[in-house]
């Protein structure tokens, strides 16, 4: 696309730093600059330096020196956005980086909006959809994990996994379609029975791709852990001690926590999100008991369940609260730690531990959360779980919520479509629910897009990207 507009905006957070980036893009990206900037020895204009090379030189205000700088120019189509491009490296001071861009816009420029290099970038065509939503994901990136995804992404991973999909469904619909103008003559061009196999692959990959999404956003947000239990067994303890800080108040008095209290971690390189609830006792205060139904609520959001109990609760209790945890799980792991064992012998502990009656898939560990005994290997136990280290760098994984949602509607079309052909429907009607399919496949990518999506993905980038 062509803009007429050249905008400007630094590229390097806000605050004081060593080094700032002010960012141009426009068809008048090296004019502009070439009005501010002097080079060095021989002052040859910007106009006249070669693409993609470091030019030393100084930003002037008239003939006052502002600041010693060093200059690039991308010209287009090779740049980010596929404009011209000029990125002045200047001193980090936010009084400078204002001078440099309260200049440019005296002699042009206009400010950019947030988003609006990447925007530019995605309209003409130097990435997709999907890859400029995943630059905001590798910005926001908190962990190796989501680094990784995003990485992958945006260099293309998830797109080429949708374009196949699209391209074999585009084959069959031409197909349906050129039927329908010979209906007449009652010609089949399309393969009933591949286009079965085809609709039943393509439908397994859109419902792999979906489910991925509860892995994706684990990954993207934290994978969220709940420790829950009964009062005064050591929970709060336990956070502090995973967190490595002080984070919840600790206290002999029963019924302490009466809100849900959450902080993130990384372990090997996976982002956890721990969260501290109320405990689990028969109480009549109002406020405690609200606390106790968010621990319910937690436990139906968390991917893993730490299920504690202190040495001193007798065992048919333990079991009897146990009993209640599993009513609340799903699908969701379930650890079941003994803490406190600092204060009992290792005969007390043997028999405490053959007295819980433990479900075949469920782990017991015996720890000590003030002593921090056991913590590394309840730790290594919490990766192994997240799944996350058995990813392939071949897997496509979803993190997007807008991706996600389009996948459900393309799956809930693809399958219209499967029923249908086993239902021998006419290939009008067959047509119509394919079409419907690519258009939400298309919708991650770009090709279908409308103002309204690409304003709601672009605002929530930061200015200068």
């Amino acid at each position: 696309m062509k803009y007429e507009s050249t905008i400007c905006a630094p590229a390097t957070a806000p605050g004081s730093g060593a080094i700032g980036i002010i960012r141009l893009s426009g068809p008048r990206s090296v004019t502009i600059a070439d009005k501010v900037f002097k080079a060095s020895g021989k002052a040859i204009k910007l106009t006249r330096h070669l693409s993609q090379h470091i030019i030393h030189g100084t930003i002037r205000k008239e003939t006052e020196i502002l600041d010693e700088v060093l200059v690039t120019v991308f010209r287009a189509p090779h740049s980010y956005t596929g404009e011209d491009v000029v990125e002045i490296y200047c001193h980090g001071s936010p009084f400078i980086l204002s001078v440099i861009l309260q200049l440019l816009i005296k002699h042009g420029a206009v400010m950019a909006k947030p988003g609006e290099f990447t925007q530019r970038a995605f309209l003409n065509g130097k990435m997709d959809l999907s890859q400029a939503e995943a630059v905001a994901d590798l910005i926001a990136a908190g962990s190796e994990a989501a680094h990784r995804l995003a990485i992958d992404q945006m260099r293309g991973g998830f797109s080429m996994a949708l374009e196949k999909l699209r391209e074999k469904l585009l084959k069959f619909t031409s197909l349906i379609e050129l039927e329908l103008d010979f209906a007449e003559e009652d010609v089949e061009f399309a393969n009933r029975k591949e286009l079965f196999n085809l609709i039943q692959e393509v439908e397994s990959k859109i419902t792999t791709l979906t489910e991925s999404f509860k892995t994706g956003n684990a990954i993207k947000n934290g994978i969220p852990v709940a420790i829950v239990g009964e009062t005064n067994v050591g929970k709060s303890t336990l956070l502090n001690t995973l967190l490595r800080d002080d984070k919840a108040i600790v206290s002999e008095i029963h019924g302490t926590t009466r809100d849900t209290i959450e902080d993130t971690m990384t372990l090997s390189g996976i982002t956890f999100r721990f969260i501290d609830t109320a405990g689990i006792r028969h109480t009549e205060d109002a406020i405690e008991t609200l606390g106790i139904e968010r621990t319910y609520k937690s436990i139906s959001k968390a991917r893993i369940v730490l299920f504690l109990a202190g040495i001193d609760s007798p065992p048919d209790n333990m079991n009897k609260k146990l009993v209640e945890i599993r009513k609340r799980i799903t699908s969701q792991k379930l650890i079941v730690l003994l803490n406190k064992i600092d204060l009992i012998s290792k005969d007390q502990l043997e028999n405490l531990k053959k007295a819980i009656k433990l479900m075949p898939d469920e782990l017991l560990f015996a720890i000590s959360a003030k002593k921090y005994q056991h913590i590394d290997q309840l730790e290594a136990k919490l990766v192994e779980l997240s799944g996350i280290g058995n990813i392939s760098n071949e897997s496509v994984i979803v993190t997007n919520l807008r991706h996600y949602e389009a996948l459900v509607k393309a799956e809930e079309a693809i399958k219209r479509t499967h029923e249908g052909l086993a239902n021998g429907l006419p290939g009008d009607l067959l047509a119509q629910d394919i079409r419907e399919c690519m258009y939400y496949l298309g919708e991650i990518t770009g090709p279908i897009n409308t103002d309204d999506i690409l304003g709601y993905i672009f605002k929530n980038f930061c200015i200068g990207k």
